[in-house]
């Protein structure tokens, strides 16, 4: 017999020579049913392992992320051997698990390529594949034996010999980890190079479906070959599939892009290229609402307001060490009479500038500078999506310089600032993520990490938050806390960042003189709230689904006059709603005020005013909200619930309770 650990503390004992599996078995029949994998002493692995005496094992199940990762990369296993049966000739490069899904990349023989028909007939072979119950059988080779393996298979050897020369990168994690080369095989006729942990059977994948076809270039260069890619979503139950369709369903229709036309709030212009966006006046309303407020909290909150350029010198940029580490983030050079300069990334080095601009005391600290600044980044004409991957953005950005004293005070209070603005427009359910020192890739002291990381994780249990802690995932110059919401249909989006910075400050030699009149190094945090206002933006309108909140629509209310006669009363009523700061138009009687209405329903206006004989004999109104908008009738009669009768001075008092009552909430949110 044998004894292992399990996650909370207990033994369990087993005959020697069980699997992962068989202890499953052994805690009840609902856990077999629903492992997929498992973890021994830290590592993820096949639910066929042997365990042995003093191990400590976790079982994951379907219902988990680590578990759907687990399903979702071994249905993309059976998507490759569903092509390559159905397409002879095939070869197939990486196939990873996504969020939510996986894609396997293929080069079709003579220049093939998939459409959308072809998903039917492949999704049909992968169920056959599904039914036959077809085991994973895990096998290790060296480098010779895996590439010989994989001889007709160009692109798994070229990751091998990527592994040998010790080139690999993240590409390559999913299929090669260290100097064994794993493979796993459903049948003779199939195998496949990967890491694992795999299902133990096919069986266990039922609940998957193909959607779309793309293409993508090998290892994301565009000077390399163009394949062929399949997306997938796999998922641990036919509910749980059902609702994700239902969810993607739902996210087409709200798809920022789309209504961003319909509402004519922005536009994306070919003649600008790829990733720039026009603001149309509607959208600019917007913008210029969220910037108003973002401009008044900080204002209050103890900032300094600063301005820098769109370009700098490279110099800048090599003493900050974009150049060495973002190149590729960063558009081309130009090259002036008096050096080279770079439309900049990052705000950040040029408010290190300021900060270094004369010599600074430590009563000055925290210095908080915050500036709208807009900046450039080149992204790849694949990767863009509207205004949630672009090329020109404004950050709503901040940089706190601080002593380390100040350190714990100042993030606790950075917490406090971002959720306040992120419930202000809406959001409440938040995900945090505390990101930790990476062991071999860090600058600055073991100590002054060891006291950020400290701090904000105090920062996070102080406000009784919880989160998840991601070893070794922090950027080399500091450890940082991402805070992600869900939207209205439960996606989620990564928004705010709060991040130390020891490596900055080091690098532009920035200094303040203690109480002690010594010089010391400040720490610098980085913090955006927004993150960018165009990425705000599109989430913003896909969380309302264009139908924003009174205080933050474009145009507030529409007025409609029943007829021709009523146009110069809706005029009044027009001027007095402006002069009480309403944003209104009104549309002309020169069609029925049905199809009126349906516009402004279209619209998705908050409120639409009709006004006929008794509202101008008695200066009232009939009140139509957004959600009750039906059609009606010439004369403004209909059977829906309307508000008549209203006093103007009666909408305008509730109208302004509604918008004032927003943004008390807002401001104190």
């Amino acid at each position: 017999m044998i004894t292992v650990s399990l996650p909370d503390g207990s033994e369990r004992e087993l005959p020697a020579g069980s699997t992962a599996l068989d202890l499953a078995a052994s805690i009840g029949s609902g856990l077999k049913k629903a492992a997929v994998a498992a973890t021994v002493n830290g590592t993820d692995t096949d639910l066929t392992t042997q365990i042995e005496q003093g191990d400590v094992v976790a079982i994951i199940t379907s219902d988990t992320d680590a578990g759907r990762h687990v399903i979702r990369h071994s249905t993309a296993h059976v998507l490759a051997q569903a092509v390559t049966q159905l397409y002879p000739g095939a070869k197939f490069s990486i196939g990873p698990a996504i969020e939510n899904g996986f894609y396997y990349d293929f080069d079709l023989p003579d220049g093939q390529t998939f459409t959308e028909d072809d998903l039917g007939t492949i999704e049909k072979r992968m169920k056959e594949i599904v039914k036959a119950n077809q085991p994973f059988t895990r096998t290790e080779h060296s480098m010779a034996e895996a590439k010989e393996l994989f001889a007709d298979q160009p692109y798994k050897v070229e990751i091998i010999e990527r592994v040998e020369s010790a080139g690999a990168d993240a590409l390559d994690a999913g299929e090669v980890a260290g100097d064994v080369i794993s493979a796993y095989r459903n049948t003779d006729e199939f195998v496949d190079m990967c890491v694992g942990p795999h299902v133990p059977s096919t069986g266990k994948l039922p609940w998957f479906k193909l959607q779309k076809v793309a293409g993508a270039h090998w290892r994301g260069n565009e000077s390399a070959k163009m394949l062929q890619r399949l997306y997938g979503t796999a998922w641990e139950s036919k509910q749980a599939l059902a609702d994700h369709l239902a969810q993607l369903e739902e996210a087409a229709k709200r798809d920022h892009r789309k209504l961003a036309n319909e509402l004519d709030l922005i536009s994306f212009p070919q003649e600008l290229g790829g990733g720039l966006a026009v603001w149309h006046p509607k959208g600019a309303i917007i913008r210029k609402l969220m910037e108003d407020y973002s401009r008044l909290r900080h204002e209050t909150g103890g900032y300094e307001f600063v301005y820098t350029p769109h370009l700098a010198n490279g110099k800048l940029f090599e003493t900050s060490g974009h150049l060495q580490w973002y190149a590729d983030g960063m558009y081309p050079p130009m090259e002036m009479d008096n050096g080279t300069y770079y439309m900049k990334p990052m705000n950040c080095p040029m408010h290190c500038l300021i900060f270094k601009s004369r010599q600074r005391s430590y009563r000055e600290l925290p210095l908080r500078l915050f500036e709208l600044g807009n900046v450039y980044r080149y992204e790849r004409a694949g990767t863009l999506h509207g205004l949630l991957r672009i090329r020109g953005f404004t950050q709503d950005d901040s940089h706190i310089y601080c002593t380390k004293e100040q350190l714990a005070d100042e993030i606790a209070s950075l917490l406090d600032f971002v959720l306040s603005v992120l419930r202000a427009f809406g959001f409440e359910d938040f995900t945090f993520n505390l990101s930790t020192k990476d062991p071999e890739k860090y600058v600055g002291s073991d100590e002054i990490w060891a006291e950020a990381t400290a701090a904000l994780q105090a920062a996070l249990e102080s406000h009784g938050l919880e989160y998840q802690v991601k070893d070794g995932d922090a950027a080399f110059y500091g450890p940082k806390i991402d805070i992600d919401v869900r939207d209205a249909i439960g996606r989620s989006w990564q928004l705010s960042t709060i991040q130390a910075d020891f490596q900055l400050p080091e690098r532009f030699e920035l200094e303040y003189v203690g109480a002690d009149n010594e010089r010391h190094r400040p720490i610098m945090l980085h913090r955006a709230l927004f993150g960018s206002i165009e990425r705000f933006f599109g989430v913003l309108i896909e969380h309302y689904a264009g139908d924003f909140p009174t205080w933050l629509a474009p145009l507030q209310v529409r007025v409609l006059p029943v007829a021709e006669t009523h146009e110069a009363h809706a005029e009044q009523v027009v001027a007095e709603l402006r002069s009480a700061g309403v944003r209104v138009d009104w549309v002309k009687a020169d069609v029925g005020l049905g199809k009126r209405i349906r516009t402004a329903k279209m619209e998705k206006l908050p409120y639409v005013l009709v006004v006929g004989d008794d509202d101008v004999a008695a200066n009232t109104v009939g009140v139509n909200l957004r959600h009750d908008m039906v059609a009606r009738n010439d004369d403004g009669t209909s059977g829906a619930d309307v508000e008549r009768d209203v006093p103007l001075a009666t909408f305008i008092e509730r109208f302004r309770a509604e918008v004032d009552d927003a943004a008390t909430a807002a401001l104190s949110a």
